[in-house]
């Protein structure tokens, strides 16, 4: 499995939000988490469905979805 397959996108859950593994753990709770100061071990403990990979996963999302070019017209 890919490190983006984990994340699922279902518009019947969580409002249609970036999840891991179709689990209700929303990409912007973990981001939320790091962004708080926690570290992945950190965020492993508080979130115990979570694998590493899931973490990685979303560090990865997270920097092809601001990743883009703007164009300039």
């Amino acid at each position: 499995m890919s490190l983006l397959e984990r994340i699922t996108v279902n518009p019947k859950q969580c409002g249609g939000r970036p999840c891991i593994r179709g689990m209700r753990i929303r990409v912007s709770d973990v981001l939320d988490l790091f962004a708080a100061g926690l570290t992945a071990e950190k965020i492993l403990d508080e979130l115990p469905d979570l694998e590493p990979d899931d973490v990685k996963a979303c560090m990865v999302y997270a920097r092809r979805r601001i990743d883009h070019p703007v164009l300039a017209v």
